[in-house]
């Protein structure tokens, strides 16, 4: 077993652009339950139609990466809008049924033979990433960096994309949730009756919420789907759970958690989907083989979620005060 090579393939998702993309569907789910209260279950639903308004612009219609990604969000608020219209005057619980059974709906939509000229069914989509590879891309060509943070000149291009879109969300949701609306927003979550005897129209926050964090969703399924090909199998529901279990590690009701959550989720997945395959291998796990040990991964995930919902709701850097679900 080559620990030193487990320790490097766990350090290089750092800068996955994987992490970049669960780290600003964090930051979009931590504007929905954490700062509004709302119970979105179709985290995947939301990076779906990112990914794949972004990869049909470009296939289908043949428009250049940038207004591929604004396609991308206007499909993800146009989602927001026919989910919420019908939910949000109703309790959190209707909407976190709506949200998952929106995002399995579309999912199965895309994985339909029906349409696969433009959504590729179950091939999915690839080959769109010419925009960004190869003479346009601006960096410098070849490989480059430092131990297992070296990649090659396109892996690096969608890395800095990553980097500046998780700032931008950050900066972004601080701004917000410093601002009136914020605390608006944080009322509702407390008491909506309390903020709609103030005269406040909580229907309209709340749609806004749900809007501005799908837009932050699907801006991870967009930027996840710059590295690689996008495919109906990556959007199931235990996506949805991944998501939560970084947000809820980092801090449901912060501005910087969800980012450490997704580090530290991605980070701890990598180095057991590396370490638990060697011991199988070597003999310390005899009773699971190699493909069996990579399941228990997720076994240790589910687990660990409900160990942090039961102990350590707040996350790392949460505040009890914040969590509604605790009282």
């Amino acid at each position: 077993m080559d620990f030193l090579q487990i320790l490097s393939n766990t350090a290089s998702q750092i800068l996955a652009p994987a992490t970049f993309g669960y780290a600003l569907a964090a930051i979009g789910l931590s504007m929905h339950f954490g700062f509004a209260g709302l119970l979105n279950m179709g985290v995947a639903g939301f990076m779906a139609i990112g990914a794949y308004g972004f990869a049909i612009s470009i296939l289908t219609f043949g428009l250049a990466w940038p207004l591929a990604a604004l396609i991308g969000f206007a499909a993800a608020v146009v989602f927001a809008l026919i989910m919420g219209i019908p939910t949000l005057r109703l309790r959190g619980d209707y909407l976190a049924i709506v949200t998952i059974a929106a995002a399995e709906i579309l999912r199965l939509v895309f994985l339909t033979s029906t349409f696969r000229g433009v959504t590729g069914s179950a091939d999915g989509l690839f080959n769109f990433q010419s925009g960004w590879r190869g003479e346009n891309n601006p960096l410098p060509a070849g490989d480059y960096g430092f131990g297992p943070w070296t990649y090659n000149a396109n892996r690096w291009y969608v890395i800095l994309l990553g980097l500046v879109a998780v700032a931008v969300a950050v900066l972004l949701v601080w701004m917000l949730m410093r601002s009136p609306w914020g605390r608006v927003i944080r009322g509702i979550r407390e008491d909506e009756d309390a903020v709609r005897a103030l005269g406040k129209n909580v229907f309209a926050f709340k749609m806004q919420a749900l809007v501005i964090g799908g837009v932050i969703i699907a801006a991870g399924g967009i930027i996840t789907a710059m590295d690689t090909n996008v495919n109906p199998n990556v959007y199931v529901t235990s996506q949805t759970f991944f998501v939560y279990t970084a947000l809820l590690l980092g801090g449901a009701a912060t501005i910087f958690g969800p980012v450490l959550g997704a580090v530290l989720f991605w980070v701890v997945r990598a180095f057991l989907s590396n370490l638990l395959p060697a011991l199988s291998s070597i003999g310390l796990l005899p009773f699971l083989t190699a493909d069996q040990s990579q399941m228990l991964v997720f076994v240790i995930v589910g687990v660990a979620l409900m160990l942090l919902v039961i102990f350590r709701p707040q996350g790392i850097l949460g505040s009890k005060k914040e969590m509604t679900f605790v009282r």
